[in-house]
Parts: C-alpha cells; structure tokens; sequence
C-alpha cells in the first residue's frame, strides 16, 4: 500500500509517494485536480521528470483545463534509492501502480512515457489488463520500443561483454565507479550528444539539461538496469491495445531506439497514431516539446471522446 505526504507548496503540487517496498518517489501535479482526465507523463533511463518541462508547459498552454502527473523513477532525480536488485521493469509497473492509488486513485488515465518510460507504461499495462479501456483510456510510447532492444542501433552494445563486466565494477566497488562515471560523463559527451539528439541543432539550454540529468543519475542505477532491457518483452500486450487511443511517436535519427521499433509497435496496434519527426533522436521530447505536446493533445482528445461515446453506447445499450 502506497502512502501520500506533502513536501512543498508551489505552482506545481509536490508530494512524497511511498511505495509497497518502502521507496519515496517524488511526484509533482500541474493543472486542475477536477480534469476529466490525468496525464501522466513517464521519463526514461537516467533521466528525470524535468525533461519532460517543455512538452508539459506547452500541453498546459493548450489546455489549461488539463491535469497532468510526473514522478521520478527509484533511483532517479529527487527519488529515493533501493537495491540493485529491484531496478527492473515489474518493479517500475508496480510503482506506477502506487504512484496513480497515492495521487490519482480514481478516474481515466493517460499514459505516455519516454524510452524506459515507455516500457514502464506497456509493463503496467500488462499487469493491469483489466484497466484497459476503462482506468487506462489512452496510451502513448515516445522513442521506446515493446521489445528487442539488443537487436538494433546503440541497444547492440548491450550483448557486448564490457557491459556486463561494467555491472560486475560497479557491484564490487560503486563508489569508485561514480567517480569514474564522473570523469567519462565529461569525455563521452559528444558520444551522447550525438546518440541522443539526432542531427538537429540542439540549443545549450536542452544539452546542459540532458548533461546535468545523466550526471546526477547513481552509477547502480545506472547499471541495474541494463539487465532488465536484455529480457524486456511486451509484445504481447501490443494488439490489446487496439481498443484504445494509442500514440506511438519517434525521431527519424533516434539511434537508441530507431524507428524499426516504432513500425513494428504501430503495426500490432489497430489505429494507432503513428508520428515520425524528421531528424529528431532519441530525446526528442527535449528536441521537439511543442511536435510532441501536439500529439499528445489528440491522443488526450481521442481518449476523451472515444470515453465520451463509449457512455453514450452504454447509456443505449
């Protein structure tokens, strides 16, 4: 069972959720309690729910009625840390699930994350089939992909062995690794600049962000994680969200998870709003926010009227 406690008074609504195993993930509210629908929006692999600040802002000034949700994954940003042991995927549908029961406990929902985001949205989606359609009346899955992350672009690196010996460092001695992780984060910038922002030009503001936001993520965070996108397959799940408005967006010049996953997850879901942005890469919410919240926006609009006609069927049947 989750609990709530308030941290701070602001524009936003900051509160502590504690989840089933104990970890305090920071979660942060914008917009009208009273919307007919929540937003949440889910953030990736070492990042935090502040890359998702301009694609939230311009979501609200297009809807100013709207109530959106983010939090911070264990591990990350404001959160509270944990074992290694629990940086997986279940582990993360089950903190969503205490997340929505702590600050959304009734009423539809959208999910929409980025990346690792992603993968949480479509592994809460699996463990809470039954919410689809009803609970869960919108889906959207940004530069993520539904499994196969080894098979194609910079996902290759994961079967190198140097990966898994890195893991076998950092649980032998992480603080020495965080400092070393410290050092390559300031050598391997352009690597990641190029890996994750495509051949757009990027402004300073948006590179300092993704910089900052990798370099505060604790190397076990890190690491854990990367045996858990080895396995990760939800495939499965894909065509049961047909029923649904689903959005499946992606950069042209995404090179963690190229386009062939964003094919392949829009054709095992009938409908699905399929969005290619041109150049952009794999941190296209940083790159793209005002393409992005554009899509977004239909997908919560589509989930509001298929809801809409969904009670009038019923209402006649």
């Amino acid at each position: 069972m989750s609990s709530i406690s308030t941290i701070a008074p602001s524009a936003q609504r900051r509160v502590a959720v504690s989840t089933s195993d104990g970890v305090e993930l920071v979660v942060r509210e914008y917009g009208r309690r009273s919307a007919e629908v929540t937003i949440v929006l889910i953030h990736g692999h070492c990042l935090r729910s502040e890359s998702w600040t301009d694609v939230r802002d311009a979501l609200l000034r297009g809807n100013p009625e709207a109530r959106i949700v983010c939090y911070d994954h264990r591990g990350h940003g404001d959160s509270g840390t944990s074992a290694g042991r629990s940086y997986n995927l279940e582990q993360l549908g089950r903190d969503l699930r205490d997340v929505l029961e702590a600050v959304a406990p009734s009423g539809p929902v959208v999910l929409v994350g980025h990346s690792m985001g992603g993968m949480t949205v479509l592994t809460y989606a699996d463990q809470h089939r039954d919410e689809i359609g009803t609970r869960i009346v919108g889906v959207g899955l940004i530069a993520t992909a539904a499994s196969g992350l080894a098979d194609a672009g910079f996902g290759r690196l994961l079967r190198h062995p140097i990966v898994a010996g890195f893991q076998a460092a950092v649980r032998r001695a992480p603080r020495l690794m965080q400092r070393v992780k410290r050092v390559a984060c300031t050598v391997f910038a352009p690597v990641v600049r190029a890996a994750e922002f495509g051949d757009r030009k990027v402004s300073p503001r948006v590179l300092a962000l993704a910089y900052a936001m990798h370099n505060e993520t604790p190397i076990v965070t890190m690491a854990s994680f990367l045996s858990a996108f080895m396995t990760y397959d939800r495939t499965d799940v894909l065509p049961a969200l047909s029923p649904i408005p689903t959005l499946i967006l992606s950069g042209t010049a995404d090179l963690m998870t190229p386009p062939s996953h964003s094919v392949a997850m829009a054709a095992a879901v009938d409908y699905a709003d399929f969005v290619l942005i041109e150049g952009a890469g794999h941190s296209v919410i940083l790159e793209q926010p005002v393409r992005v919240a554009e899509a977004i926006t239909r997908l919560a609009d589509r989930a509001s009227g298929h809801r809409a006609l969904n009670s009038v069927l019923a209402a006649a049947a």
